[in-house]
């Protein structure tokens, strides 16, 4: 019996829907953002990928959290600062303020529990690898250099604004 692949989506279906959901999030975090804040009794939980590309904040706080971290919206946030491709705030951590960015690809899930709505992602790419163990003396192969080793190209440069 023959086995046939399914044909390849050159749409990117998939991405697409993820993008559009990521929308959601963006328009609810700018409701949040807007003078008054979220809307009793909304509240907000957003995880991320810690290491996914662009997520910033104090090392000690990201540290803590190697792969994912999740915040919650609700009564004390500032700054709330979101934007097309991701959002900032500030919220407290052992009641120190630490500023958050985040991008919205390193969303993993959102979560309404007010109203019960929730979101996953696909988890993005993230910029750092656990390591990994050296190869035995005989396995190890030069690694090319300059114009003929391998290039790593973000995937970000080619996405519309």
């Amino acid at each position: 019996m023959s086995q046939t692949n399914p044909p390849e989506d050159l749409m990117q279906y998939e991405a697409m829907a993820q993008d559009a959901l990521r929308g959601v999030v963006k328009a609810a975090l700018k409701k949040a953002a807007a003078p008054g804040g979220l809307p009793e009794p909304h509240h907000l939980y957003i995880t991320f990928k810690t290491k996914a590309a662009g997520v910033s904040g104090p090392q000690d706080l990201l540290g803590k959290y190697p792969d994912e971290m999740t915040i919650v919206l609700q009564h004390q946030y500032w700054d709330l600062a979101p934007g097309e491709t991701f959002f900032s705030v500030t919220l407290k951590f052992g009641g120190q303020p630490k500023r958050l960015s985040v991008p919205y690809a390193a969303l993993t899930r959102f979560y309404d529990p007010s109203v019960q709505f929730a979101l996953q992602f696909a988890p993005p790419e993230v910029i750092e690898e656990e390591p990994q163990p050296e190869p035995e003396a005989e396995d190890k192969v030069p690694a090319p250099a300059g114009e003929d080793g391998p290039k790593i190209v973000s995937l970000d440069q080619f996405r519309k604004k």
